[in-house]
């Protein structure tokens, strides 16, 4: 995109040859926390654009006035799924013989996503931030984008007025952040399930089979599983279960069964908790020595979150039968012990707020967010409705699919 002037303010495309330093210090300056509170630094280990550039199509744009860049927006474009309707056509009908010849077929959105907006505190009030949401929203639309949404905390009451009362958007969907902290020692796993390491082609058939009706289900599901940040896909069934591949599974499931795939965040950008005093510290530091020492007491520790560390995040959990739950669980307890191995401090997911697999998550609730916020706004009035109508007005799904790339 070219350079578009606005009151003395250039806004471009950001370029990482003259502009990464001056970035990395306006994400600084914005994160500067409450005195005497809890606050999460980011370090995007050198990459500012490493939480968009594995999406399909991204772009970050710079606010700039003079030599100083006092602005920032990321953005990303994706085809997902929107909703599904009923077709009764037996003619394209994959369906098991049944008598039933009705199918859901997907309807699918292409969809913009924005993320790490930010504006120096010296140039905030000026308009600056509800031009780059603009500019952004331009080039969404330019690359035929339908929709465009943001995430952010419910309680960040300044983004929450930016985007609904300036820019248009709706409050859409409440989505939950869960964290699980990482402890010294390892978690034992349920003797009564067994845990498959699906090949990326495997988990891409039983997800397109399984759970492509799911709302912002990636269409590039494929491109995800084979990112070389996805650590894998792993499948949960009862111990007495016998794997015979995907085509055997998806005919004849077990009665209990669940899915997730675990994505390496701690690749792309590390977190820090700054402003514990030194009591909390030293409280934090004795669970983790006792832990270690004595790791057969199985103690939940705090890890050392004071210093850098990475995460592991959860995704395209699923399953279904009596036990599912219990699957989750059993899955989520290996993926912690494949975080530990890596020498992560915690393992990361986000659900949908009515998912009914969340009571199999294990996480701490300090620690957690339990009520994100999705603002959504429709791009153009020249769409038509089609299958599901206008989306920003549709009710929640019972779950979501949270795309690893954009977290």
């Amino acid at each position: 995109m070219g350079e578009e002037f606005h009151h003395g303010v250039v806004m471009r495309e950001y370029d990482p040859n003259r502009d990464r330093e001056r970035v990395e210090e306006v994400e600084r300056i914005c994160e500067v926390g409450p005195s005497g509170k809890l606050c999460i630094f980011t370090d995007l280990l050198g990459d500012p654009i490493c939480r968009v550039r594995h999406s399909p199509s991204f772009l970050m744009l710079v606010a700039e006035i003079g030599d100083e860049i006092v602005g920032m927006i990321r953005g990303c474009i994706k085809t997902i799924t929107c909703g599904k309707k009923l077709s009764r056509n037996t003619k394209h009908s994959n369906t098991s013989n049944t008598g039933n010849s009705n199918r859901h077929l997907l309807v699918y959105a292409k969809v913009a996503y924005i993320l790490g907006l930010r504006v120096s505190p010296s140039h905030r009030r000026m308009g600056i931030g509800l031009k780059l949401v603009h500019r952004m929203e331009a080039w969404f639309r330019d690359n035929g984008a339908e929709y465009s949404y943001m995430a952010t905390e419910n309680d960040n009451l300044a983004s929450v007025k930016l985007f609904t009362d300036k820019c248009g958007y709706t409050k859409f969907r409440t989505p939950s952040i869960l964290v699980n902290p990482v402890f010294a020692h390892r978690l034992t796993l349920s003797p009564k399930v067994k845990i498959i390491h699906l090949t990326p082609s495997q988990a891409e058939t039983i997800y397109r089979r399984r759970f492509a009706t799911t709302e912002f289900f990636p269409r590039d599901i494929d491109a995800v599983l084979n990112n070389k940040l996805s650590i894998g896909t792993f499948l949960a069934v009862p111990d007495s279960a016998t794997w015979q591949g995907t085509d055997h599974f998806l005919s004849d499931p077990p009665k209990s069964w669940a899915i997730l795939s675990i994505w390496n965040s701690k690749e792309l950008f590390t977190l820090q908790v700054r402003g514990a005093s030194r009591v909390k510290r030293t409280l934090a530091k004795t669970t983790r020595v006792v832990d270690k020492a004595l790791p057969f007491l199985r103690l939940p520790s705090f890890p050392d979150f004071f210093r850098p560390f990475g995460f592991h995040f959860m995704y395209g959990i699923g399953g279904e039968g009596p036990e599912a739950v219990k699957m989750v669980k059993s899955l989520c307890d290996f993926a912690h012990n494949v975080a530990k191995e890596r020498d992560c401090g915690a393992v990361v997911t986000e659900v949908s707020g009515q998912e009914p697999l969340r009571f199999g998550i294990p996480h701490w609730k300090m620690l957690s967010c339990p009520e994100d916020l999705w603002c959504i706004k429709r791009l153009g009035e020249d769409y038509s409705d089609g299958s599901v109508g206008d989306w920003t007005k549709s009710p929640p799904g019972i779950s979501i699919f949270v795309d690893p790339r954009e977290v």
